[in-house]
């Protein structure tokens, strides 16, 4: 099966809008739209700034709400121009962020939601915007209001011009267009009739010798918006030689349009050697914390954010993304059911954004595989699957031979013992990867209830993970300490993360599937959904200290990779479980030590299966 993309071809022109608020986003939008050439994709980044002595993960509500009102631009589109990607960054400089990415990923535009010539932009000084966007730059102060007149563009010539030409259409549609230059300017248009011919809507040029600011406020009087050309510098990292000329200063305290300030990439001058663009932020000397902090904010998802089904399969069937569900199951005949009945009905019948539901089995010896059977759903005993492997004990085992047996490209498993179960398990997982092709691997994390004295109790759940698991996180991995649940048996990832990475056979298998993505894809490839409450069966302290031996035995494995160090082999893999009962006081050994299974794509039979599709 072919592996889709939703990044933009190298020949796909890449307009990226910056937004420091979300006052207007819709209007802002349909601006960068009309400056979007076809074919071309809008790419939406929004601005969290947070104060300099806060944490940077009190910007994660913020960060939903921005990411739910992209989601709702982009759906109510009528076109397929605004990229799915939507990304907000939370940052004490977000506007650095933006920067940053477009390093990394060029595009032709930048339209920015600008603060004025003396205000930070999101941290950032308008002088450094300008002198380190690799790209056309457009800082507009707002959209231009409806019905308001035509548009007085003051520039130099060169590409400014065209480009100041182009921002002066989007900000004034259909509007006319009055050209004002300076006499003093070395470099006009070189076809200056051509570019009128080709517009078609530039209705008078005037040329002033005199003061140019008292020229462009007389003028404004008529005109809706203005739109302002900046110098671009021949040495643009010399910080005393500012790209702003003193007259934008003036005008922007003077006018009350709104006022764009455009710098093209390429500069007026002919004699001309392109910078050396610098990273506007330096990362290596930030500490783990913040790094962390930022990640949890931007990372961390709603499954409401994903609840418009249809979006989400219009995103699937653009991507070409085949989507299986990976069902594990032991013993599960009380829930098993109603689990297939939910997924089937709401994310297959209703709307298929499911292409296949799988149940992997591990030997159940009650009704779990026959309720299945009768829903229609395939099933797989785990043991039988890739027999030249021979089988052993685990749900990390039945997940790890899953692979074998899915056709998926997006491939989601969650547990089988909800009694809770809801749409959302599936669609706030897979949501995120359809959403970011950044993103590898999603966990999800939830309220989870807990039986006492035959009370339920909406928190006490997850007493593995508070004790053990994320104390270890917090230790020895720490970038990873965000994670709310890393225990949760609710995940997704593409199919070319999971082939790649190995599989622990038992309770270990989502810490060693944490760990080793995260080592191998960085923690920005790793996100995490709130799924919202899950109600479930909450094993006996003796269950949980089982699960606990084996976790333990995970991480000093990787520990033992990671430092060369070596202690298992010192070790103890058995356990004494205490057992005091009213008749009886006494100590149970059980052996607990999980198999590692090597990446799959490793398997001769895989490889042959699915490999070879091309994908």
């Amino acid at each position: 099966m072919d592996q889709k993309s939703d990044s933009i071809s190298e020949s796909r022109p890449r307009v990226v809008l910056a937004l420091r608020d979300l006052t207007h986003h819709e209007a802002w939008i349909a601006l960068a739209l009309r400056l979007t050439p076809s074919p071309g994709e809008l790419h939406l980044r929004g601005m969290v700034q947070i104060d300099a002595d806060s944490s940077l993960s009190e910007g994660a509500l913020d960060a939903r709400i921005w990411r739910d009102a992209f989601s709702a631009s982009a759906n109510s589109a009528s076109h397929d121009v605004v990229n799915s990607d939507f990304r907000v960054y939370v940052d004490y400089k977000p506007m650095a962020r933006v920067l940053d990415e477009l390093m990394h990923d060029p595009a032709s535009l930048l339209v920015v939601q600008w603060a004025g010539p003396d205000n930070l932009t999101g941290g950032v000084t308008t002088d450094s915007i300008l002198q380190m966007a690799p790209c056309d730059v457009a800082l507009i102060t707002r959209p231009r209001q409806p019905g308001r007149g035509a548009a007085l563009l003051a520039v130099r010539g060169g590409t400014n011009l065209s480009l100041g030409i182009a921002v002066s259409r989007a900000l004034a549609p259909n509007a006319p267009v009055t050209l004002f230059h300076s006499a003093s300017a070395t470099k006009m248009a070189p076809d200056l009739a051509t570019l009128m011919q080709i517009d078609g809507g530039l209705v008078r040029t005037m040329t002033s010798a005199g003061d140019i600011i008292e020229e462009i406020s007389t003028l404004a009087d008529d005109h809706g918006v203005i739109v302002l050309g900046a110098r671009f510098n021949e040495v643009v990292l010399n910080a005393r030689n500012s790209t702003i000329p003193p007259v934008v200063n003036t005008l922007f305290n003077k006018l009350t349009q709104p006022i764009a300030l455009v710098r093209a990439a390429r500069p007026e001058s002919v004699e001309f050697h392109p910078p050396v663009y610098l990273r506007t932020t330096e990362r290596s000397g930030e500490n783990i914390s913040t790094r962390v902090d930022r990640w949890f904010a931007e990372n961390t998802f709603h499954s409401s954010e994903f609840n418009d089904l249809e979006a989400l399969l219009a995103l699937k069937q653009k991507q070409d993304q085949f989507i299986s569900v990976g069902l594990p199951t032991l013993n599960e005949q009380e829930t098993i059911g109603e689990v297939i009945d939910v997924l089937t009905e709401t994310l297959m019948r209703r709307v298929p954004l499911i292409d296949e539901i799988v149940l992997i089995d591990s030997n159940s010896n009650d009704r779990t595989v026959s309720i299945a059977q009768s829903k229609g759903i395939p099933v797989h005993r785990h043991s039988e699957i890739l027999p030249e492997m021979g089988s052993v004990v685990g749900k990390g085992e039945a997940l790890w031979k899953s692979l074998h047996v899915l056709q998926g490209d997006i491939i989601a498993w969650v547990d089988t013992d909800i009694s809770n179960m809801h749409p959302r398990f599936i669609y706030g997982l897979i949501g995120p990867l359809l959403r970011s092709p950044r993103i590898q691997f999603v966990k999800g994390f939830y309220q989870r209830p807990i039986q006492v004295q035959g009370k339920l109790q909406l928190y006490g759940g997850g007493r593995v993970t508070e004790l053990v698991a994320r104390p270890l996180l917090n230790m020895f991995y720490p970038e990873l300490s965000g994670i709310v649940q890393p225990l949760s048996g609710e995940y997704a990832g593409r199919r070319t993360a999971l082939e790649s990475t190995p599989f622990f056979s038992g309770y270990g298998v989502e810490t060693g599937l944490l760990i080793d993505l995260w080592e191998r894809y960085g923690l920005d490839a790793i996100a995490q959904t709130d799924l919202e409450m899950r109600v479930h069966y909450n094993q006996p302290l003796v269950g949980l200290s089982k699960m606990s031996f084996a976790i333990l035995q995970v991480f000093i494995s990787r520990l033992e990779s990671h430092y060369d160090v070596q202690l298992l082999d010192h070790a103890n893999r058995s356990v004494k479980l205490i057992v005091q009962e009213p008749d009886r006081l006494a100590l149970e050994i059980a052996a607990i030590s999980d198999q590692e299974r090597p990446p799959i794509r490793s398997v001769h039979a895989y490889r042959e299966k699915h490999l070879s599709q091309n994908r």
